[in-house]
């Protein structure tokens, strides 16, 4: 997330002397690369790659090695446990599904797990550079392999599997071994083209551009992306956002930054050798499409509106990212696999820069129907995110557009048109501006505590609504679900903390609670200006809620869960590598409303229930989501072709999958009509009557 009020920090440990040791250090070592004594990894064979350390990765490793322990808010020691999740994780980052190494390489890198820690603090990096010429020898035998295969036949009324993840994967032990796995791989890579009307020599001509690729990318591979990589592993070691960037990605970052997110607006990542995308930015080029959605898996890239498609698979991230960006109203054609799985379908975006008031917040009234016949007027509010105009802030303007003042209108507007109860939808919302989290929380509840931030030397800071009043003092209901992050976890979290008003949604939000500060290591840590050492980017503080817990991993429950298909995907904070543990401080002193006791909960609980399992199309809902658990636990994928097409068949639900996001999280307008969201209103209305029988209200 950006840094905004918690990452602004100074680097207390980080004192004079202690930068002038540092900077002693890299002059006494000349920025020379110090040797180590691994014993020598036999192989036998030639190393067809030569990397070697550049002269100040020696002094990086070092300061990077007694840094990360110093600053990242556990205050984890860097020792075994972090050294053999470190190798873990670098061995995972080049062969992930178990398609290179042999048994018997990896059983040799084991026997160093708990040497990392040691050598790192030393600046001592044989060990990578030997791992990764291991990798290059493997990407040049299997490429080898490959290209024979192809070259031969392949039986499709065979019943045989590949293994689905890498997780249940197991590394070869012989050639031969290897040599079947990469047979049925091509199998596997060739249904899928099939499947996707390209076969014959056409998919084959495919593969082979694929697998020379693969082996061109690590035979350029650079000593400055391998020490990243390593670096990497060992920052991921503590949790998956504290990263080391390389001097060259930390220009791209600069550069990115600067271009005001021109683009498709999507964040990507890699996984598999294949492009998923994470997240589309409200108001971007891809959220005003409506098509590109979280979990989809882009397979190739082509520039304006006709033309080649370049095939993306096992492309560095970095080259995708290049391919996809470009200049405002450029046209990109992006080859997409909806979810990762079924038939390619082109995407044509306009590039443009992210539009605040696409990703403003926007305001409706529903007049809804009740069961009763009568008709409750519901305010319905979507907000993508947590925005500030930080220019104006800074300038002290008086009218600086915000998400609190734009939320703040539309609540008086509201008022004035007499609505009966409120909905905020954050289903969508990443996140954004802590310092607006914070004040539109405020909106809802008079003064008081709505964060609470921990550091590294576990001092814990409390963040309060200082506003006295309230705008909307209403039924109010916070819509969430597994998307909803990081700022709009703080909220909701407050809301439900202060008993002010309900949750409805997905069981859980995303759970990322912690925060990220980027630290330029030459200027930052070794007072260096005019060198680029790259920067580390590591989680300082940690959030929690008025009451003590965290929103980290666990995220904020729901009162009323609805069904979705959402709440099943490996999105959440918890299904990262190593994320850190949810734990708890001391709760704050706030006040706490009468508006949602826990009776009222189970009775409201009790008739959205009773409701769904009479819908239809809840029925249908949940009939879709067991079949894609059911698919999504699946261990193997035939390759016999009538069983893979029939499981291609079934993977239709992946197309309603994207249908019910578009129906979540459609920005085109603020609210739609769908039996997903009646239901949210048909829970506002039982909402209203419920307090209305008790009397509760909530004094401006």
């Amino acid at each position: 997330m950006p840094c905004h009020l918690p990452c602004i920090f100074s680097v207390r440990m980080l004192t004079k002397a202690s930068a002038f040791l540092a900077l002693s250090a890299l002059a006494s070592t000349g920025l020379a690369q110090e040797t180590t004594t691994i014993p020598a990894l036999p192989n036998g064979e030639k190393q067809r790659v030569e990397l070697k350390p550049a002269p100040e990765d020696s002094s990086i490793t070092r300061i990077i090695a007694s840094r990360v322990p110093m600053l990242h808010v556990s205050r984890h020691p860097l020792d075994d446990q972090m050294s053999e999740r470190a190798l873990t994780l670098f061995l995972d980052r080049f062969d992930p599904l178990k398609l290179y190494f042999y048994q018997s390489d990896i059983d040799q890198f084991r026997a160093y797990k708990d040497n990392i820690d040691d050598w790192v603090k030393n600046g001592k990096l044989d060990l990578a550079f030997k791992i990764f010429e291991r990798f290059a020898q493997r990407v040049d035998e299997r490429v080898e392999t490959a290209l024979t295969l192809l070259d031969g036949d392949f039986d499709f009324s065979k019943e045989e599997f590949v293994v689905a993840d890498g997780e249940d994967a197991s590394y070869a032990v012989t050639p031969k071994d290897a040599e079947d796995r990469w047979r049925r791989q091509i199998k596997y890579a060739l249904l899928e083209l099939k499947d996707d009307d390209t076969e014959g020599e056409e998919a084959r001509d495919l593969l082979r551009r694929r697998y020379k690729r693969l082996s061109r990318r690590f035979a350029s591979f650079k000593s400055a992306d391998l020490l990243e990589a390593y670096l990497t592993s060992i920052t991921n070691a503590y949790d998956p956002h504290s990263t080391y960037m390389s001097a060259s990605t930390l220009d791209d970052f600069n550069i990115q930054m600067g271009l005001k997110l021109q683009g498709i607006g999507a964040a990507l990542r890699e996984k598999d050798g294949s492009t998923v995308v994470t997240s589309v930015i409200a108001g971007g080029a891809a959220d005003l499409d409506k098509r590109l959605k979280p979990d989809d898996v882009i397979i190739s890239v082509g520039q304006g509106a006709e033309g080649d498609m370049v095939d993306i698979v096992e492309m560095p991230l970095k080259d995708v990212v290049n391919l996809i960006r470009g200049n405002a109203g450029t046209v990109v054609r992006l080859g997409v696999k909806v979810g990762g799985a079924g038939e390619t379908t082109v995407y044509q975006i306009t590039r443009a820069e992210v539009e605040l008031a696409e990703s403003a917040a926007r305001g409706q009234i529903i007049e809804h129907e009740t069961a009763d016949g009568g008709k409750r007027k519901i305010g319905f509010i979507s907000l993508p995110s947590f925005y500030m105009d930080m220019e104006a802030a800074r300038e002290n303007r008086a009218d600086f557009r915000s998400s609190t003042a734009d939320v703040r209108k539309i609540l008086v507007d509201f008022k004035e048109k007499g609505v009966d109860a409120v909905v905020l939808d954050l289903s969508r919302n990443g996140g954004g501006s802590l310092v607006e989290a914070i004040s539109l929380t405020g909106l809802f509840i008079n003064r008081g505590p709505v964060v609470q931030v921990k550091d590294f030397n576990n001092d814990v800071q409390i963040y309060d609504d200082e506003r006295a009043g309230t705008v909307w003092s209403g039924p109010l209901v916070i819509l969430t679900s597994k998307f909803s992050a990081s700022a709009s976890e703080i909220l909701a979290g407050a809301i439900q903390d202060y008993r002010r008003g309900i949750i409805v949604g997905d069981p859980a939000t995303h759970g990322k609670g912690t925060v990220q500060s980027l630290i330029d290591v030459a200027e930052r840590l070794l007072m260096m200006k005019r060198q680029n050492f790259g920067a580390l980017k590591v989680t300082l503080q940690q959030f929690y809620l008025p009451d003590g817990a965290s929103t980290q991993r666990d995220g904020v429950p729901a009162d009323i869960v609805l069904p979705s298909i959402s709440q099943k995907l490996d999105v959440g904070e918890g299904d990262l590598k190593f994320a850190l543990p949810a734990d708890r401080i001391p709760a704050a002193k706030h006040e706490v409303y009468s508006l949602a006791p826990e009776s009222m909960l189970t009775d409201l609980r009790k008739k959205s229930i009773a409701r769904i399992e009479s819908d239809d199309e809840f029925k249908d809902l949940m009939r879709r989501v067991e079949l894609f658990v059911k698919q999504k636990n699946d261990k193997v994928i035939p390759l016999e072709e009538s069983a893979f097409l029939a499981r291609r068949a079934e993977l239709d639900s992946q197309k309603e999958k994207e249908k019910e996001a578009e129906e979540l999280q459609d920005s085109s307008e603020v609210y739609r009509d769908t039996f997903y969201n009646r239901e949210v209103l048909n829970i506002a209305v039982d909402y209203i009557d419920a307090l209305r029988s008790k009397d509760l209200a909530l004094k401006d």
